[in-house]
């Protein structure tokens, strides 16, 4: 299957999972013992808001290849209307965006880039 072919808002699907698990390790390994901790700390990575305000960082360090750029462009153009309560659908659109780029990498196999981008993400320091 060639990836391009792949709905955005499948690879962000794929995505979501490789991030948050991206993020679950990273806070445990921090040593946080207690599940509600936890949770309080996730949200900080793993809401919408916050992943909105990670690619726009990203994209203004100029961080992304052309080929990731053409998915989180696609993604951020995609014509869905859906959006959760807590933000506006452009805050949205940038967070799926930057789950469907996570979602392109893991799928094509660049472990490595998606290691890149969620220590700079997790550390503030671009690899």
């Amino acid at each position: 299957m060639n990836v391009l072919e792949i709905n955005v808002l499948v690879l962000a699907y794929l995505g979501d999972v490789v991030y948050e698990n991206y993020v679950r390790h990273f806070l445990v390994n921090s040593g946080i013992g207690n599940v509600d901790s936890l949770q309080n700390e996730a949200v900080k990575y793993v809401s919408a808001k916050a992943q909105a305000r990670f690619l726009k960082e990203l994209l203004e360090a100029d961080f992304f290849t052309d080929e990731e750029l053409s998915v989180i462009r696609r993604a951020r153009n995609y014509k869905g209307t859906r959006h959760p309560k807590n933000c506006d659908i452009i805050t949205y659109k940038y967070a799926t965006s930057l789950e469907a780029v996570i979602g392109y990498l893991d799928f094509i196999g660049e472990q490595n880039r998606i290691k890149c981008i969620m220590k700079t993400i997790l550390g503030g320091n671009i690899c």
